[in-house]
């Protein structure tokens, strides 16, 4: 390997605050918005992109799954802030089964709702689940207009690629970024890392690890483009009554996409004649690798064509009219690099529900082991170790191999980050380090301010415990009942990987 020695140069500090987020995705937009709710002066919100959202709005993911466990709505905040904002400008902007609706076990709501991804229970009885689409173009908008309501707190640089943490004695003071004024650094008293892909605390000295096991959803990478002219009703209808025909499509579609994956997603937030998203699912790729990520774009743009032809002699009822609509502006990708913090999160915390002092959110997520029921998630997950003055929120967040593909989506990524824009101004106002914050104060803000549910919370709502209590925190499953007949088993194949957690798998729906 040849190196070559750059010159040192002094670089021009482009800006001081008290606290950077780098990365305006998801995890990064809630956490500037959360630290200004609750009061700091002296942001930066720094994103290499010319808009916000990531994966979301640039990536195509205008889906976003289980934000309801029965009756209850877990994932609260600005998670469901967006769609009240989109509602209020246009009901059209937004579908998927209401607050109001969740858990209801009609079978005249379930026929309705069925055909659209999650927005019904994996278990039976059948039961509605507050999975929301919506447009993905008017969330650009309304992200934005958040951000400018807090202008005066919240500085926006757009365009703007974090690329390094400036680190003295292990703490972080600042990050050096790249954009077309050339390299600047912006010091700060608290950064927080919301890339997505720990650009920054792996450079840290904290610990991490790289991507996940080969065959988790997490190890993918998607380029997501849309069709338009589709008849989204009549294609529902027609997957219901030829159920093989609907395989066989799909299944060619993969094999022309050169992928193990490739389906429609519908669910057009525009009546029945909008666009419907392919989304494509490209294994073993590291969306931190620059050669994965060309590879994936590049071919999935050359057999876009192919595609939709191939879908027009499959199923004219539906595609006669479709045409390309767009290509998603970035890669949709999953996981890289990981963090390895203070806690590292498991499939343990999915099969036994550990309560914790930090926790800082408690979601319903897409997991079998406890039927998507709501999992805490510690302060700790998002803080690394031996390193101060920096949070890792979002995608990114200390997890396993295994558990990272449970807690890698949108609605963890707005979590993590509502709670870390809280906790960076709380220590800051008390002058605390990130490690001694005082994590009581964090969890009020949250529940008692930013409409967060929390457990063993006194601004939260105890009939939210009582549902996970009468309810078993969803260890009904076989698959945590084994777990805890035999824990020992059980953490054995934890520790083996995916590999041997999937042979754990069968080998529980085998009934051995």
């Amino acid at each position: 390997m040849a190196f070559y020695n750059e010159p040192a140069k002094q670089v021009e500090i482009y800006a001081e605050c008290d606290i950077l987020v780098v990365g305006s995705g998801c995890a990064g937009h809630s956490a500037a918005i959360s630290a200004a709710r609750a009061g700091a002066k002296n942001i930066i919100l720094m994103e290499r992109y010319g808009y916000s959202g990531g994966d979301v709005t640039g990536g195509l993911v205008l889906m976003v799954p289980d934000l309801s466990w029965y009756n209850k709505s877990f994932v609260r905040g600005i998670q469901e802030e967006w769609f009240t904002r989109l509602q209020n400008y246009d009901k059209t902007l937004v579908q998927g089964p209401t607050l109001d609706e969740i858990g209801d076990t009609d079978p005249a709501k379930i026929n309705r709702w069925q055909n659209y991804m999650d927005c019904t229970s994996k278990s039976s009885p059948k039961r509605l689940v507050r999975s929301m689409y919506f447009d993905g173009e008017h969330l650009k908008i309304e992200m934005d207009k958040m951000l400018m309501e807090y202008k005066d707190q919240i500085r926006v640089l757009y365009h703007s690629w974090g690329t390094s943490p400036i680190m003295e004695n292990g703490v972080c003071k600042g990050v050096l970024f790249e954009s077309k004024e050339g390299r600047k650094a912006v010091m700060a008293k608290v950064v927080i890392d919301a890339t997505g892909d720990g650009d920054l605390f792996r450079q840290s000295g904290t610990d991490y690890d790289i991507s996940s096991d080969p065959l988790t959803r997490g190890r993918t990478m998607t380029l997501a483009w849309r069709i338009g002219g589709v008849d989204s009703w009549a294609f529902n209808e027609w997957k219901r009554v030829n159920p093989q025909a609907a395989a066989a499509m799909r299944e060619g579609c993969s094999k022309i996409a050169k992928t193990y994956r490739c389906f429609g997603v519908g669910g057009s937030v525009h009546g029945p004649y909008g666009t419907h998203i392919i989304t494509n699912f490209h294994r073993d790729r590291n969306c931190a690798n620059i050669k994965d990520l060309t590879e994936c774009e590049m071919n999935t743009r050359v057999t876009i064509r192919e595609i939709i032809d191939y879908m027009k002699e499959c199923c004219p009822v539906a595609f006669r009219n479709a045409f390309l609509y767009d290509i998603a502006p970035q890669t949709g990708v999953r996981c890289s690099y990981r963090l390895q913090g203070e806690y590292v999160m498991t499939p343990y915390d999915f099969a036994f529900a550990p309560k914790f002092d930090d926790v800082i959110a408690w979601h319903s997520t897409v997991c079998e082991i406890n039927d998507c029921g709501p999992v805490e998630i510690p302060y700790r997950a998002i803080l690394p170790k031996r390193v101060e003055g920096m949070l890792c929120p979002g995608r990114h967040l200390s997890a396993d191999a295994v558990a990272i593909d449970w807690l890698n989506l949108i609605p963890q990524c707005i979590g993590t980050g509502q709670a870390a824009g809280v906790a960076a101004h709380v220590a800051l106002t008390d002058g605390t380090t990130l490690h001694d914050v005082d994590i009581r104060k964090v969890q009020d803000i949250l529940a008692g301010e930013q409409d967060i549910p929390l457990p063993r919370n006194s601004h939260t709502d105890s009939s939210y415990t009582e549902l996970c209590e009468e309810k078993q925190y969803g260890l009904y499953t076989d698959l945590a009942k084994k777990a805890h007949e035999d824990p020992a088993e059980f953490e054995k194949y934890r520790q083996s990987g995916i590999g041997g957690w999937e042979a754990y798998l069968k080998s529980v729906k085998a009934g051995h």
